[in-house]
């Protein structure tokens, strides 16, 4: 059994918070961290995604801010604008015992503008990514001289994105005398260089790489590059999943694939690369909100998304190598959980099958993709539409507006209404499809803390 976060030495409004937020037992990697880092010492850890490395890293952080100090004390480097904002939302929610602490989010893919305003009102924490964060240092915009905890999150990942030069530039900046968290899954030449460099006698720390595979039911298809897209489907309606994730190894691919799946009535949206902010956060919550059945995505747009436990994830190409199975995969049969992963792969990429069960330590069978019934399933429609509201954090905007407004001006019951994300100047909430029409008319004609929002549906 996990020790709880009672044996740490932590302010009791900081425990009495980690409870509130069911932060009952440590995972491993925070009770392997956390006495150490709360100790002052610098870490080079080991952990994947899911495992609880925000709270590993983000209580020792908290734990040295003086809030009367409107001074950047806190600095979190991350790959991704979804990883920054996964980990500045996890921060404010730990903080919560910290009146006043303000975290701000530098990004790329929204304007430098607010993000200027931001600074200028000052934060304690800092959390971005390296090309944003290096523009808003070179223009003046970062005072970074009053850091005391620089966290590296996701290390390998920024290195892999040619963010090495950014990264070193950045800490070269910032003061000698600090704490330096530095989290990988993997420990590449590159992490050793920068470990070497910038941290004072790291203590190592190796949690279980890899998510176990125990729970999960492997089952691989092999067919004709042609009847690829038919099988995707005919896997679908034989297995009747009402939510998943589908990979593809190409931005190009993931559009044909959305597309068919489209055409054929399977509601389906892609994520990639290349899509603006905006939509690919549109489309990450209509997704999370169960108001679209799969999402078909590439690795690097996947990479670090924090998606509950999925029944179902399908490889519609077995990716380049064995590291990626493992992690795609991983994010079904979590938490317990039986979860089922379909690989699709045609002869040409046979090799690939026999490496990945040396990897694994076994043959892998396979069968014919022409095996798989063709008999059409009952078709199970998302359960719920994602709305908007054009106002959020920045307006003062909180969740509980939200479902009194849904709850009392709208008349809807609370059984009706599902998950409520409110962001930076949007709110979306997802309720179910037969009162969505209710929602959108009587808050358009309502307000929300005595304003007016406008309210729609996110497509």
């Amino acid at each position: 059994m996990s020790r709880t976060f009672e044996h740490l030495d932590l302010p009791l409004s900081a425990l009495e918070n980690l409870t509130q937020l069911g932060y009952e037992f440590m995972t491993q990697i925070q009770e392997e961290a956390l006495p150490l880092a709360l100790g002052g010492h610098d870490l080079i850890a080991q952990a994947k995604t899911g495992s609880g490395k925000t709270a590993a890293f983000g209580i020792p952080m908290l734990n040295k801010v003086d809030v009367k100090r409107m001074d950047i004390q806190g600095l979190v480097i991350c790959p991704t604008r979804e990883l920054s904002n996964q980990v500045a939302e996890e921060l404010r929610r730990l903080a919560r015992f910290q009146p006043n602490l303000k975290v701000v989010v530098l990004s790329g893919g929204i304007a430098l503008r607010p993000q200027i305003a931001s600074l200028e009102y000052g934060a304690h924490i800092v959390v971005g990514t390296p090309g944003r964060l290096q523009d808003h240092i070179d223009k003046g915009h970062l005072n970074l001289s009053h850091i005391t905890t620089l966290v590296l999150d996701e290390a390998d990942r920024m290195l892999e994105m040619g963010f090495k030069e950014a990264m070193i530039s950045i800490i070269g900046d910032l003061p000698k005398e600090r704490q330096t968290l530095l989290f990988s899954a993997t420990f590449p030449a590159d992490i050793e260089y920068i470990s070497r460099r910038f941290q004072k006698n790291p203590m190592q720390i190796s949690v279980e790489s890899h998510h176990s595979m125990d729970t999960i039911d492997q089952q691989f298809y092999i067919c004709h590059h042609k009847d690829k897209l038919p099988g995707l489907v005919k896997l679908l309606n034989h297995n009747a999943f009402e939510h998943g994730m589908i990979f593809c190894n190409t931005k190009a691919l993931v559009t044909e694939v959305v597309d068919f799946l489209n055409e054929k009535g399977i509601h389906a949206v892609g994520l990639h690369g290349d899509m603006e902010q905006r939509e690919r956060e549109q489309i990450l919550i209509r997704f999370k909100h169960h108001s679209v059945s799969y999402l078909v995505a590439t690795d690097v747009a996947a990479r670090g998304l924090d998606i509950e436990a999925l029944p179902m994830v399908i490889n519609y190409e077995l990716p380049r190598n064995q590291d990626t199975y493992v992690h795609r995969i991983g994010r079904t049969g979590r938490a317990g959980l039986d979860g089922v992963a379909i690989t699709l792969f045609t002869e040409k990429e046979r090799y690939k099958l026999a490496q990945l069960g040396e990897f694994q330590g076994h043959p892998l069978s396979y069968e014919s993709i022409d095996i798989v019934p063709s008999a059409r399933a009952q078709r199970i429609e998302p359960k719920y539409i994602t709305l908007y509201i054009s106002g959020g954090r920045k307006d003062k905007v909180r969740r509980g507006d939200v479902l009194g407004a849904l709850t009392g001006e709208a008349g809807i019951d609370a059984q009706h209404i599902g998950k409520i994300d409110v962001v930076e100047h949007s709110t979306y909430f997802a309720i179910e499809t037969p009162f969505a029409a209710q929602a959108v008319s009587r808050l358009n004609q309502g307000k929300i803390k005595g304003k007016k929002f406008k309210v729609g549906r996110v497509e």
